[in-house]
């Protein structure tokens, strides 16, 4: 293992954020002085406990100006900013966020000297291998038939990431699986299952997922900036669950009725057609799912091995469970 980095002041962009405002509370414990990257009317609400030790400052990652002025004093940037969702009005918008605003904000950082990166990709920038089996960080993306403009966003902003390194930007990569927990403000598609949970849904779909808690991503991410080698990425994970597990023990811990029934993968993928069509043409407001995000995860095993970030980082997330109890205490407190 490199010899630790350790950050003095940091700049959070999506601070306000899921993943980032569990990573500026540990920030704060860490004793980081901390500037967050906030869209001008954002809410920062999640940060309300340690305002009067965050400097807030806004921005746009479409604004290169802003981002100069943000970057001005800090040796480490923590990128986390980006659209998470299973459909848009405009989906441009996805790739603008995503991919654009990444590469002003990594040529800004460039520019500046910053020594020190954390981008946040996903797992989706992953490919999937065949079957139950496991992916690790060599896995190469393969899911073009699948892949979601979200995915698709990500994957290409990894890519740019990448690229830039090989040009001298100092970043780490960390590659987040599927979080819960705390601070879901959005929610986000997966705090949105929590909800449907909690909700009495009926049906769960064969295949499975890694879950993961939200903190011990804020953790992988701090790690990272401590122990990471640029150029590499890190896969943030948890548990390996199949749909089914994961809904029978967050349904537990909630005090409600599990899922009963197995639907089709198909029936998932028609829902979603659906929804996606009503969206688009009447409602034009979020589906309950989305074709092209179901396709993604209906009776496919998308598990992932986290041998590398605890080897190289000192990774160590904690049972499912805390997530799930925190989770369920968020969306059952009416956030």
């Amino acid at each position: 293992m490199m010899t630790p980095y350790k950050p003095q002041k940091a700049l959070v962009t999506g601070g306000a954020g899921f993943i980032g405002s569990n990573l500026v509370h540990l920030l704060v414990e860490e004793g980081v002085e901390v500037r967050v990257l906030a869209l001008p009317g954002e809410s920062v609400q999640n940060l309300a406990d340690v305002q009067s030790r965050v400097e807030v400052v806004t921005g746009d990652l479409l604004d290169v100006p802003s981002l100069e002025r943000a970057l001005v004093g800090c040796d480490t940037l923590f990128h986390l900013a980006a659209i998470y969702a299973v459909w848009l009005p405009k989906p441009r918008r996805m790739y603008d966020v995503n991919v654009t605003g990444t590469q002003n904000l990594m040529k800004a950082a460039l520019r500046a000297g910053t020594p020190r990166i954390v981008h946040t990709s996903s797992i989706a920038a992953i490919g999937t291998p065949p079957g139950e089996a496991v992916a690790n960080e060599e896995e190469a993306f393969n899911n073009w038939d699948v892949a979601s403009d979200y995915v698709l966003s990500k994957y290409i902003s990894e890519l740019e990431v990448a690229r830039l390194c090989r040009e001298g930007l100092p970043a780490v990569i960390v590659n987040p699986a599927f979080p819960f927990g705390w601070g879901d403000i959005g929610p986000t598609p997966t705090g949105e299952i929590i909800q449907w949970l909690l909700r009495g849904f009926p049906f769960y779909m064969g295949g499975g997922f890694n879950a993961v808690g939200v903190q011990d991503v804020a953790r992988g991410h701090w790690l990272a900036a401590l122990n990471g080698q640029v150029g590499r990425r890190y896969i943030l994970g948890g548990e390996n669950v199949t749909y089914l597990d994961f809904a029978q023990r967050a349904s537990h811990i909630a005090g409600v009725r599990a899922p009963r029934f197995r639907a089709p993968e198909q029936a998932f993928i028609w829902m979603g057609r659906i929804g996606e069509w009503v969206a688009d043409h009447l409602t034009h407001r979020t589906p309950m799912a989305a074709e092209s995000s179901v396709a993604y995860t209906a009776g496919r095993s998308l598990y992932v091995d986290i041998a590398r970030a605890k080897q190289e980082l000192g990774y160590e997330p904690a049972p499912l469970e805390h997530a799930l109890a925190d989770a369920v205490r968020w969306f059952k407190r009416g956030v």
